[in-house]
């Protein structure tokens, strides 16, 4: 199978798990201190190819410089109702509960500035924050998000070396989108190159 090199971590190109998921787009979450870059993981995002772009042929023939400033395509790309995954893996070491208080704070702010978060919100958001509390990001964990067909889950696994996968699914409609949002989110989302390089490889397959 081949693979795509993401900071020197090998990404497949095609991950199955109800159906085949193409590798669409990777980068990395980094944070710059001292003019030194300190990169934290790669991302590699995995969806349907073919139903995608069905869902986003009102982009045609649009250039990669106005799809990454498109906020309405990034919104059709996390409303489009097809199959994704999001697999993460993790460069350098952090407690996982410093990654779940990121999340949280970041679905929480998105929920709130659309008037959606209320007590389920809270409740579902909570048990993310729980499953990363005792987790430790070890180098070459992986985190996978996968969002299956049926809208409003997320299915969220964590593997890290000698210990078992470790699984949460969240059954909350709003939680599931921002979180995909938060990854998929245009100039808001967390990995502006993960962004890029969607905005890149859909303006090329939306053109050819």
């Amino acid at each position: 199978m081949a693979t795509v090199e993401v900071e020197g971590i090998p990404f497949p190109q095609e991950i199955t798990v109800s159906k085949p998921l193409s590798l669409l787009a990777h980068g990395i979450t980094d944070i710059e201190i001292h003019f030194l870059q300190i990169k934290y993981n790669a991302i590699g995002v995995y969806l349907e190819k073919d139903n995608v772009l069905g869902h986003l042929e009102s982009w045609k023939g649009k250039k990669a410089e106005e799809l990454v400033q498109d906020d309405g395509f990034f919104q059709a790309l996390v409303s489009a109702p097809v199959e994704k995954l999001f697999r993460i893996v993790v460069i350098k070491e952090i407690k996982g509960s410093q990654y779940g208080v990121q999340l949280e704070s970041s679905v929480r702010d998105r929920l709130v500035s659309v008037d959606k978060y209320e007590d389920e919100e809270e409740e579902s958001l909570e048990k993310v924050t729980e499953f990363f509390q005792s987790k430790y990001f070890k180098p070459n964990s992986v985190l996978t998000f996968h969002f299956p067909n049926t809208p409003g889950i997320a299915e969220i696994s964590f593997v890290t070396e000698g210990k078992g996968e470790a699984k949460l699914t969240v059954e909350n409609k709003n939680v599931a989108e921002m979180i995909q949002k938060w990854y998929l989110g245009g100039e808001s989302a967390v990995s502006p190159t993960t962004v890029k390089s969607l905005a890149d490889q859909f303006a090329a397959l939306l053109s050819a």
